[in-house]
């Protein structure tokens, strides 16, 4: 098998269906784009369930009776839970916030918004204790037993908010990834289409090639890799556009919002996602003419 005559079958037939060709390229590239975005997503869901797990805390806040009376966890109310929960097997550390420690703090962050700092006043925030775990997935046992207990006004789990704030990067996640579904289902029509289109405007090369003694594997071989080089050039373009879409879009958009969503580098588009991707296409393509030349193709 001549490996020139093959490939200059392949360029033939990109060439000459090139709208088809050009559809193609683009329909895979939109479709390993949004599976890369999406791979992209579990990435930065993992990364910010590593870094924010190392300081969720569960806090303890107290009731206005000892909030207002005790400023540094001395009552025997605030002594006796704090001794509690630090002796805890669960714990790791436990810090007092008084009253006037949590309106200092509470002016630090809210220190651009003026109007907010006039609602609030020392007296209107509860003191509390800032516990942190050795295993943050397991807050939920020191809200159970500490809920309930004298002087305390309730105890807040951070570690559901950041469940809950995952669960929606999650649904974001797996909504690119059914875009992504239907744009490659998309792309395999196509490929499907553009593979019968070629083979019929060149039925009669392929015919005459059969009656000289050519095999069907050596006739349909251009056909396959007319679909494997678009679905390459597909994956390239996906790739270029998840570049692009990194500095054009979201870089500053991650930017605002400071240390919460770690920022997509370079390197994580380039690997693992960029040979994924081109993996993926491969395949894809592959499998897909190799089916309808199969299905559709007699000769």
């Amino acid at each position: 098998m001549r490996a020139s005559f093959v490939f200059s079958e392949v360029i033939t037939g990109l060439r000459r269906n090139v709208t088809m060709t050009i559809a193609m390229i683009l329909t895979t590239a939109i479709s390993l784009g949004m599976f890369g975005g999406g791979l992209l997503f579990v990435r930065t869901i993992d990364k910010m369930q590593a870094n924010f797990l190392d300081d969720v805390e569960v806090t303890v806040y107290l009731d206005d009776e000892v909030s207002s009376t005790d400023s540094a966890c001395s009552s025997q109310t605030c002594a006796t839970l704090r001794q509690s929960l630090e002796t805890n097997p669960a714990v790791e550390s436990v810090v007092y916030e008084n009253r006037e420690q949590a309106y200092q703090r509470f002016q630090d962050i809210f220190e651009g918004q003026p109007d907010l700092l006039e609602l609030a006043r020392p007296e209107s925030l509860p003191a509390s204790l800032h516990v942190k775990l050795f295993d943050p997935e397991r807050s939920d046992v020191i809200v159970q037993e500490y809920s309930e207990q004298e002087g305390v006004d309730h105890v807040n789990d951070q570690n559901k908010f950041l469940e809950r704030f995952l669960d929606v990067l999650n649904a974001g996640r797996n909504g690119t990834f059914i875009v992504a579904l239907i744009a490659a289902l998309a792309a395999v029509l196509l490929i499907a289409n553009t593979i019968q289109v070629s083979a019929f405007t060149r039925r009669t090369e392929v015919g005459i090639m059969r009656l000289v003694g050519a095999t069907r594997w050596y006739t349909q071989l251009p056909f396959l890799l007319e679909a494997v080089v678009a679905g390459v050039l597909g994956a390239i373009v996906g790739t270029g556009g998840l570049v692009a879409l990194k500095y054009a879009v979201l870089d500053s958009i991650l930017e605002k919002t400071g240390d919460v969503v770690p920022k997509i580098e370079l390197l994580e588009i380039f690997f693992p996602v960029a040979p994924i991707l081109l993996g993926v296409s491969i395949l894809i393509s592959a499998v897909t003419g190799y089916v309808t030349l199969r299905l559709y193709v007699r000769h």
